[in-house]
């Protein structure tokens, strides 16, 4: 427990950077596996917006696996951190032994359920919009699945290690992954010419490196250093690790109820467009918002690990009752988060051109680039309110308060994220796909307005 002590006696801004820069990072470079696979897929002339679109079907999949991943090792991490802040060293080192159980025994079982109903998950995802999207999809789904128990342990393991005091070590484990991807994706893409199997591969292979360097850590581990008969699966433990990883989980799982809202809408009213109903052109609205959300993947990587940075931070200083220096934190937060949103806007609304030649426009028609340019400045008009909203739902999380962090998740993706993009189209065609994620942020931040003023009152009322 003495490792941890600085947590609540160094200034909480140093704190800040030195927990949160470590969890940008690796969630940083947990974002670049797939949006690397994508850059190479669409500068692949033999693979172009197709790969792009079986790409983007492939993605909500990998969600859901992060989604359980994220809600063992967010409330494990949570947890850790309240109990050591508690002075209850020993629940700290049973819930690090009961989520590493948890993550092995849920991997495995995924990973079934997709090879077992592969084609069938593929067109819940819109993989049907054509043969080719189809075919690719098939191939790219096949080998990510494989891959999946490693990918879900190093994510489960990356905030549990920040938890023991060492974000840096979490920040290398995920670099030293995706850089492996970097590497191999061109040799496989093409070099080998190994198409949508070869991108697949590269980033599995990046996975293990990542998942052994965390099971070197989980046998080095500094301040909780768990025993052999912590690794049994604690009801009690388990239980209140999941309830405080709730949050985690339903706002990755809810995106993907989105995603999958999103690109059925893009496929039925794609269909409708003059332009996007010729087959040659059909998964262009597809293959275009996708690249659009990896966009946006990157910028909330740096809001999520700002926030996430500090569920450390935030929990010792709950459990050892020291309430105003959460409060300096929470707003040193906020501050940040919408200056990373403002940012973010800026270069959405001035240079969207420029951001989808990265992703290969070149090769693309020119109704490509409009709708693309289109998409940029609509679907994300609204995003500081987007990155504010994320730092609400974390930082609410690493407080204890899972009841509320989980209540606003729930309404920005499932009340609005999906209720929007089911029904904006009705009304404004392919372009109400466009308008439902503005809206949705807008809307939920008037309601995290309200909790923000209830949580300042409640650390006030504390001190």
């Amino acid at each position: 427990m003495e490792l941890n002590q600085h947590l609540g006696q160094e200034r909480v801004g140093a704190l800040m950077r030195r927990y949160a820069v470590p969890c940008i990072i690796s969630l940083l470079v947990g974002a670049l596996y797939n949006i690397v696979d994508q850059i190479f897929i669409a500068n692949a002339s033999y693979l172009g917006s197709y790969g792009n679109a079986a790409n983007t079907v492939v993605f909500p999949l990998t969600v859901v696996a992060l989604a359980i991943a994220v809600m063992i090792g967010d409330g494990c991490c949570a947890f850790v951190s309240i109990s050591l802040g508690k002075g209850s060293s020993g629940d700290a080192r049973r819930s690090v032994g009961s989520s590493v159980v948890m993550t092995v025994a849920t991997s495995l079982v995924l990973t079934a359920i997709y090879l077992l109903f592969d084609d069938q998950i593929i067109a819940m995802f819109g993989g049907t919009v054509n043969a080719e999207t189809f075919a690719y999809s098939r191939e790219y789904f096949f080998w990510i699945t494989v891959g999946l128990p490693f990918y879900m342990f190093g994510q489960a393991m990356n905030p549990v290690i920040r938890a023991d005091g060492s974000p840096r070590f979490a920040m290398v484990s995920t670099l030293a992954g995706a850089l492996a991807n970097i590497v191999l994706d061109p040799l496989f893409i093409f070099g080998l010419r190994w198409g949508m199997m070869g991108a697949a591969v590269a980033t599995v292979i990046g996975q293990m490196i990542t998942a052994a360097l965390a099971v070197w850590y989980l046998l080095h581990m500094k301040a909780i250093k768990p025993a052999r008969a912590d690794y049994v699966i604690s009801p009690r433990i388990c239980q209140k690790t999941l309830l405080l990883g709730g949050t985690s989980f339903l706002s990755q799982i809810s995106l993907v109820a989105a995603m999958a809202a999103i690109n059925n809408m893009l496929r039925k009213y794609g269909a409708m467009d003059a332009v996007f109903s010729q087959p040659q052109f059909a998964q262009i609205p597809m293959a275009v918002v996708d690249i659009v959300m990896k966009f946006f993947q990157i910028v909330i990587s740096i809001v999520v690990g700002m926030a996430a940075g500090c569920i450390p931070i935030v929990g010792f200083n709950m459990g050892a009752g020291l309430k105003r220096r959460v409060s300096r934190l929470f707003t040193l937060l906020l501050l940040s988060e919408a200056a990373v949103g403002a940012v973010a806007l800026v270069l959405v609304e001035g240079i969207p051109g420029q951001l989808i030649q990265i992703f290969g426009a070149a090769n693309e028609s020119a109704c490509y680039t409009d709708f693309a340019v289109k998409a940029f400045r609509i679907y994300l008009c609204m995003m500081i309110f987007a990155c504010v909203n994320k730092a609400c739902f974390i930082f609410l999380q690493a407080m204890g308060r899972a009841a509320a962090s989980t209540a606003l998740s729930m309404i920005r993706e499932v009340v609005f994220g999906v209720g929007f993009a089911l029904l904006l189209p009705l009304f404004f065609g392919l372009d109400g796909v466009l308008y439902s994620m503005p809206l949705s942020d807008l809307l939920t931040f008037v309601i995290a307005l309200l909790l923000i003023r209830s949580t300042y009152a409640q650390l006030k009322e504390a001190v």
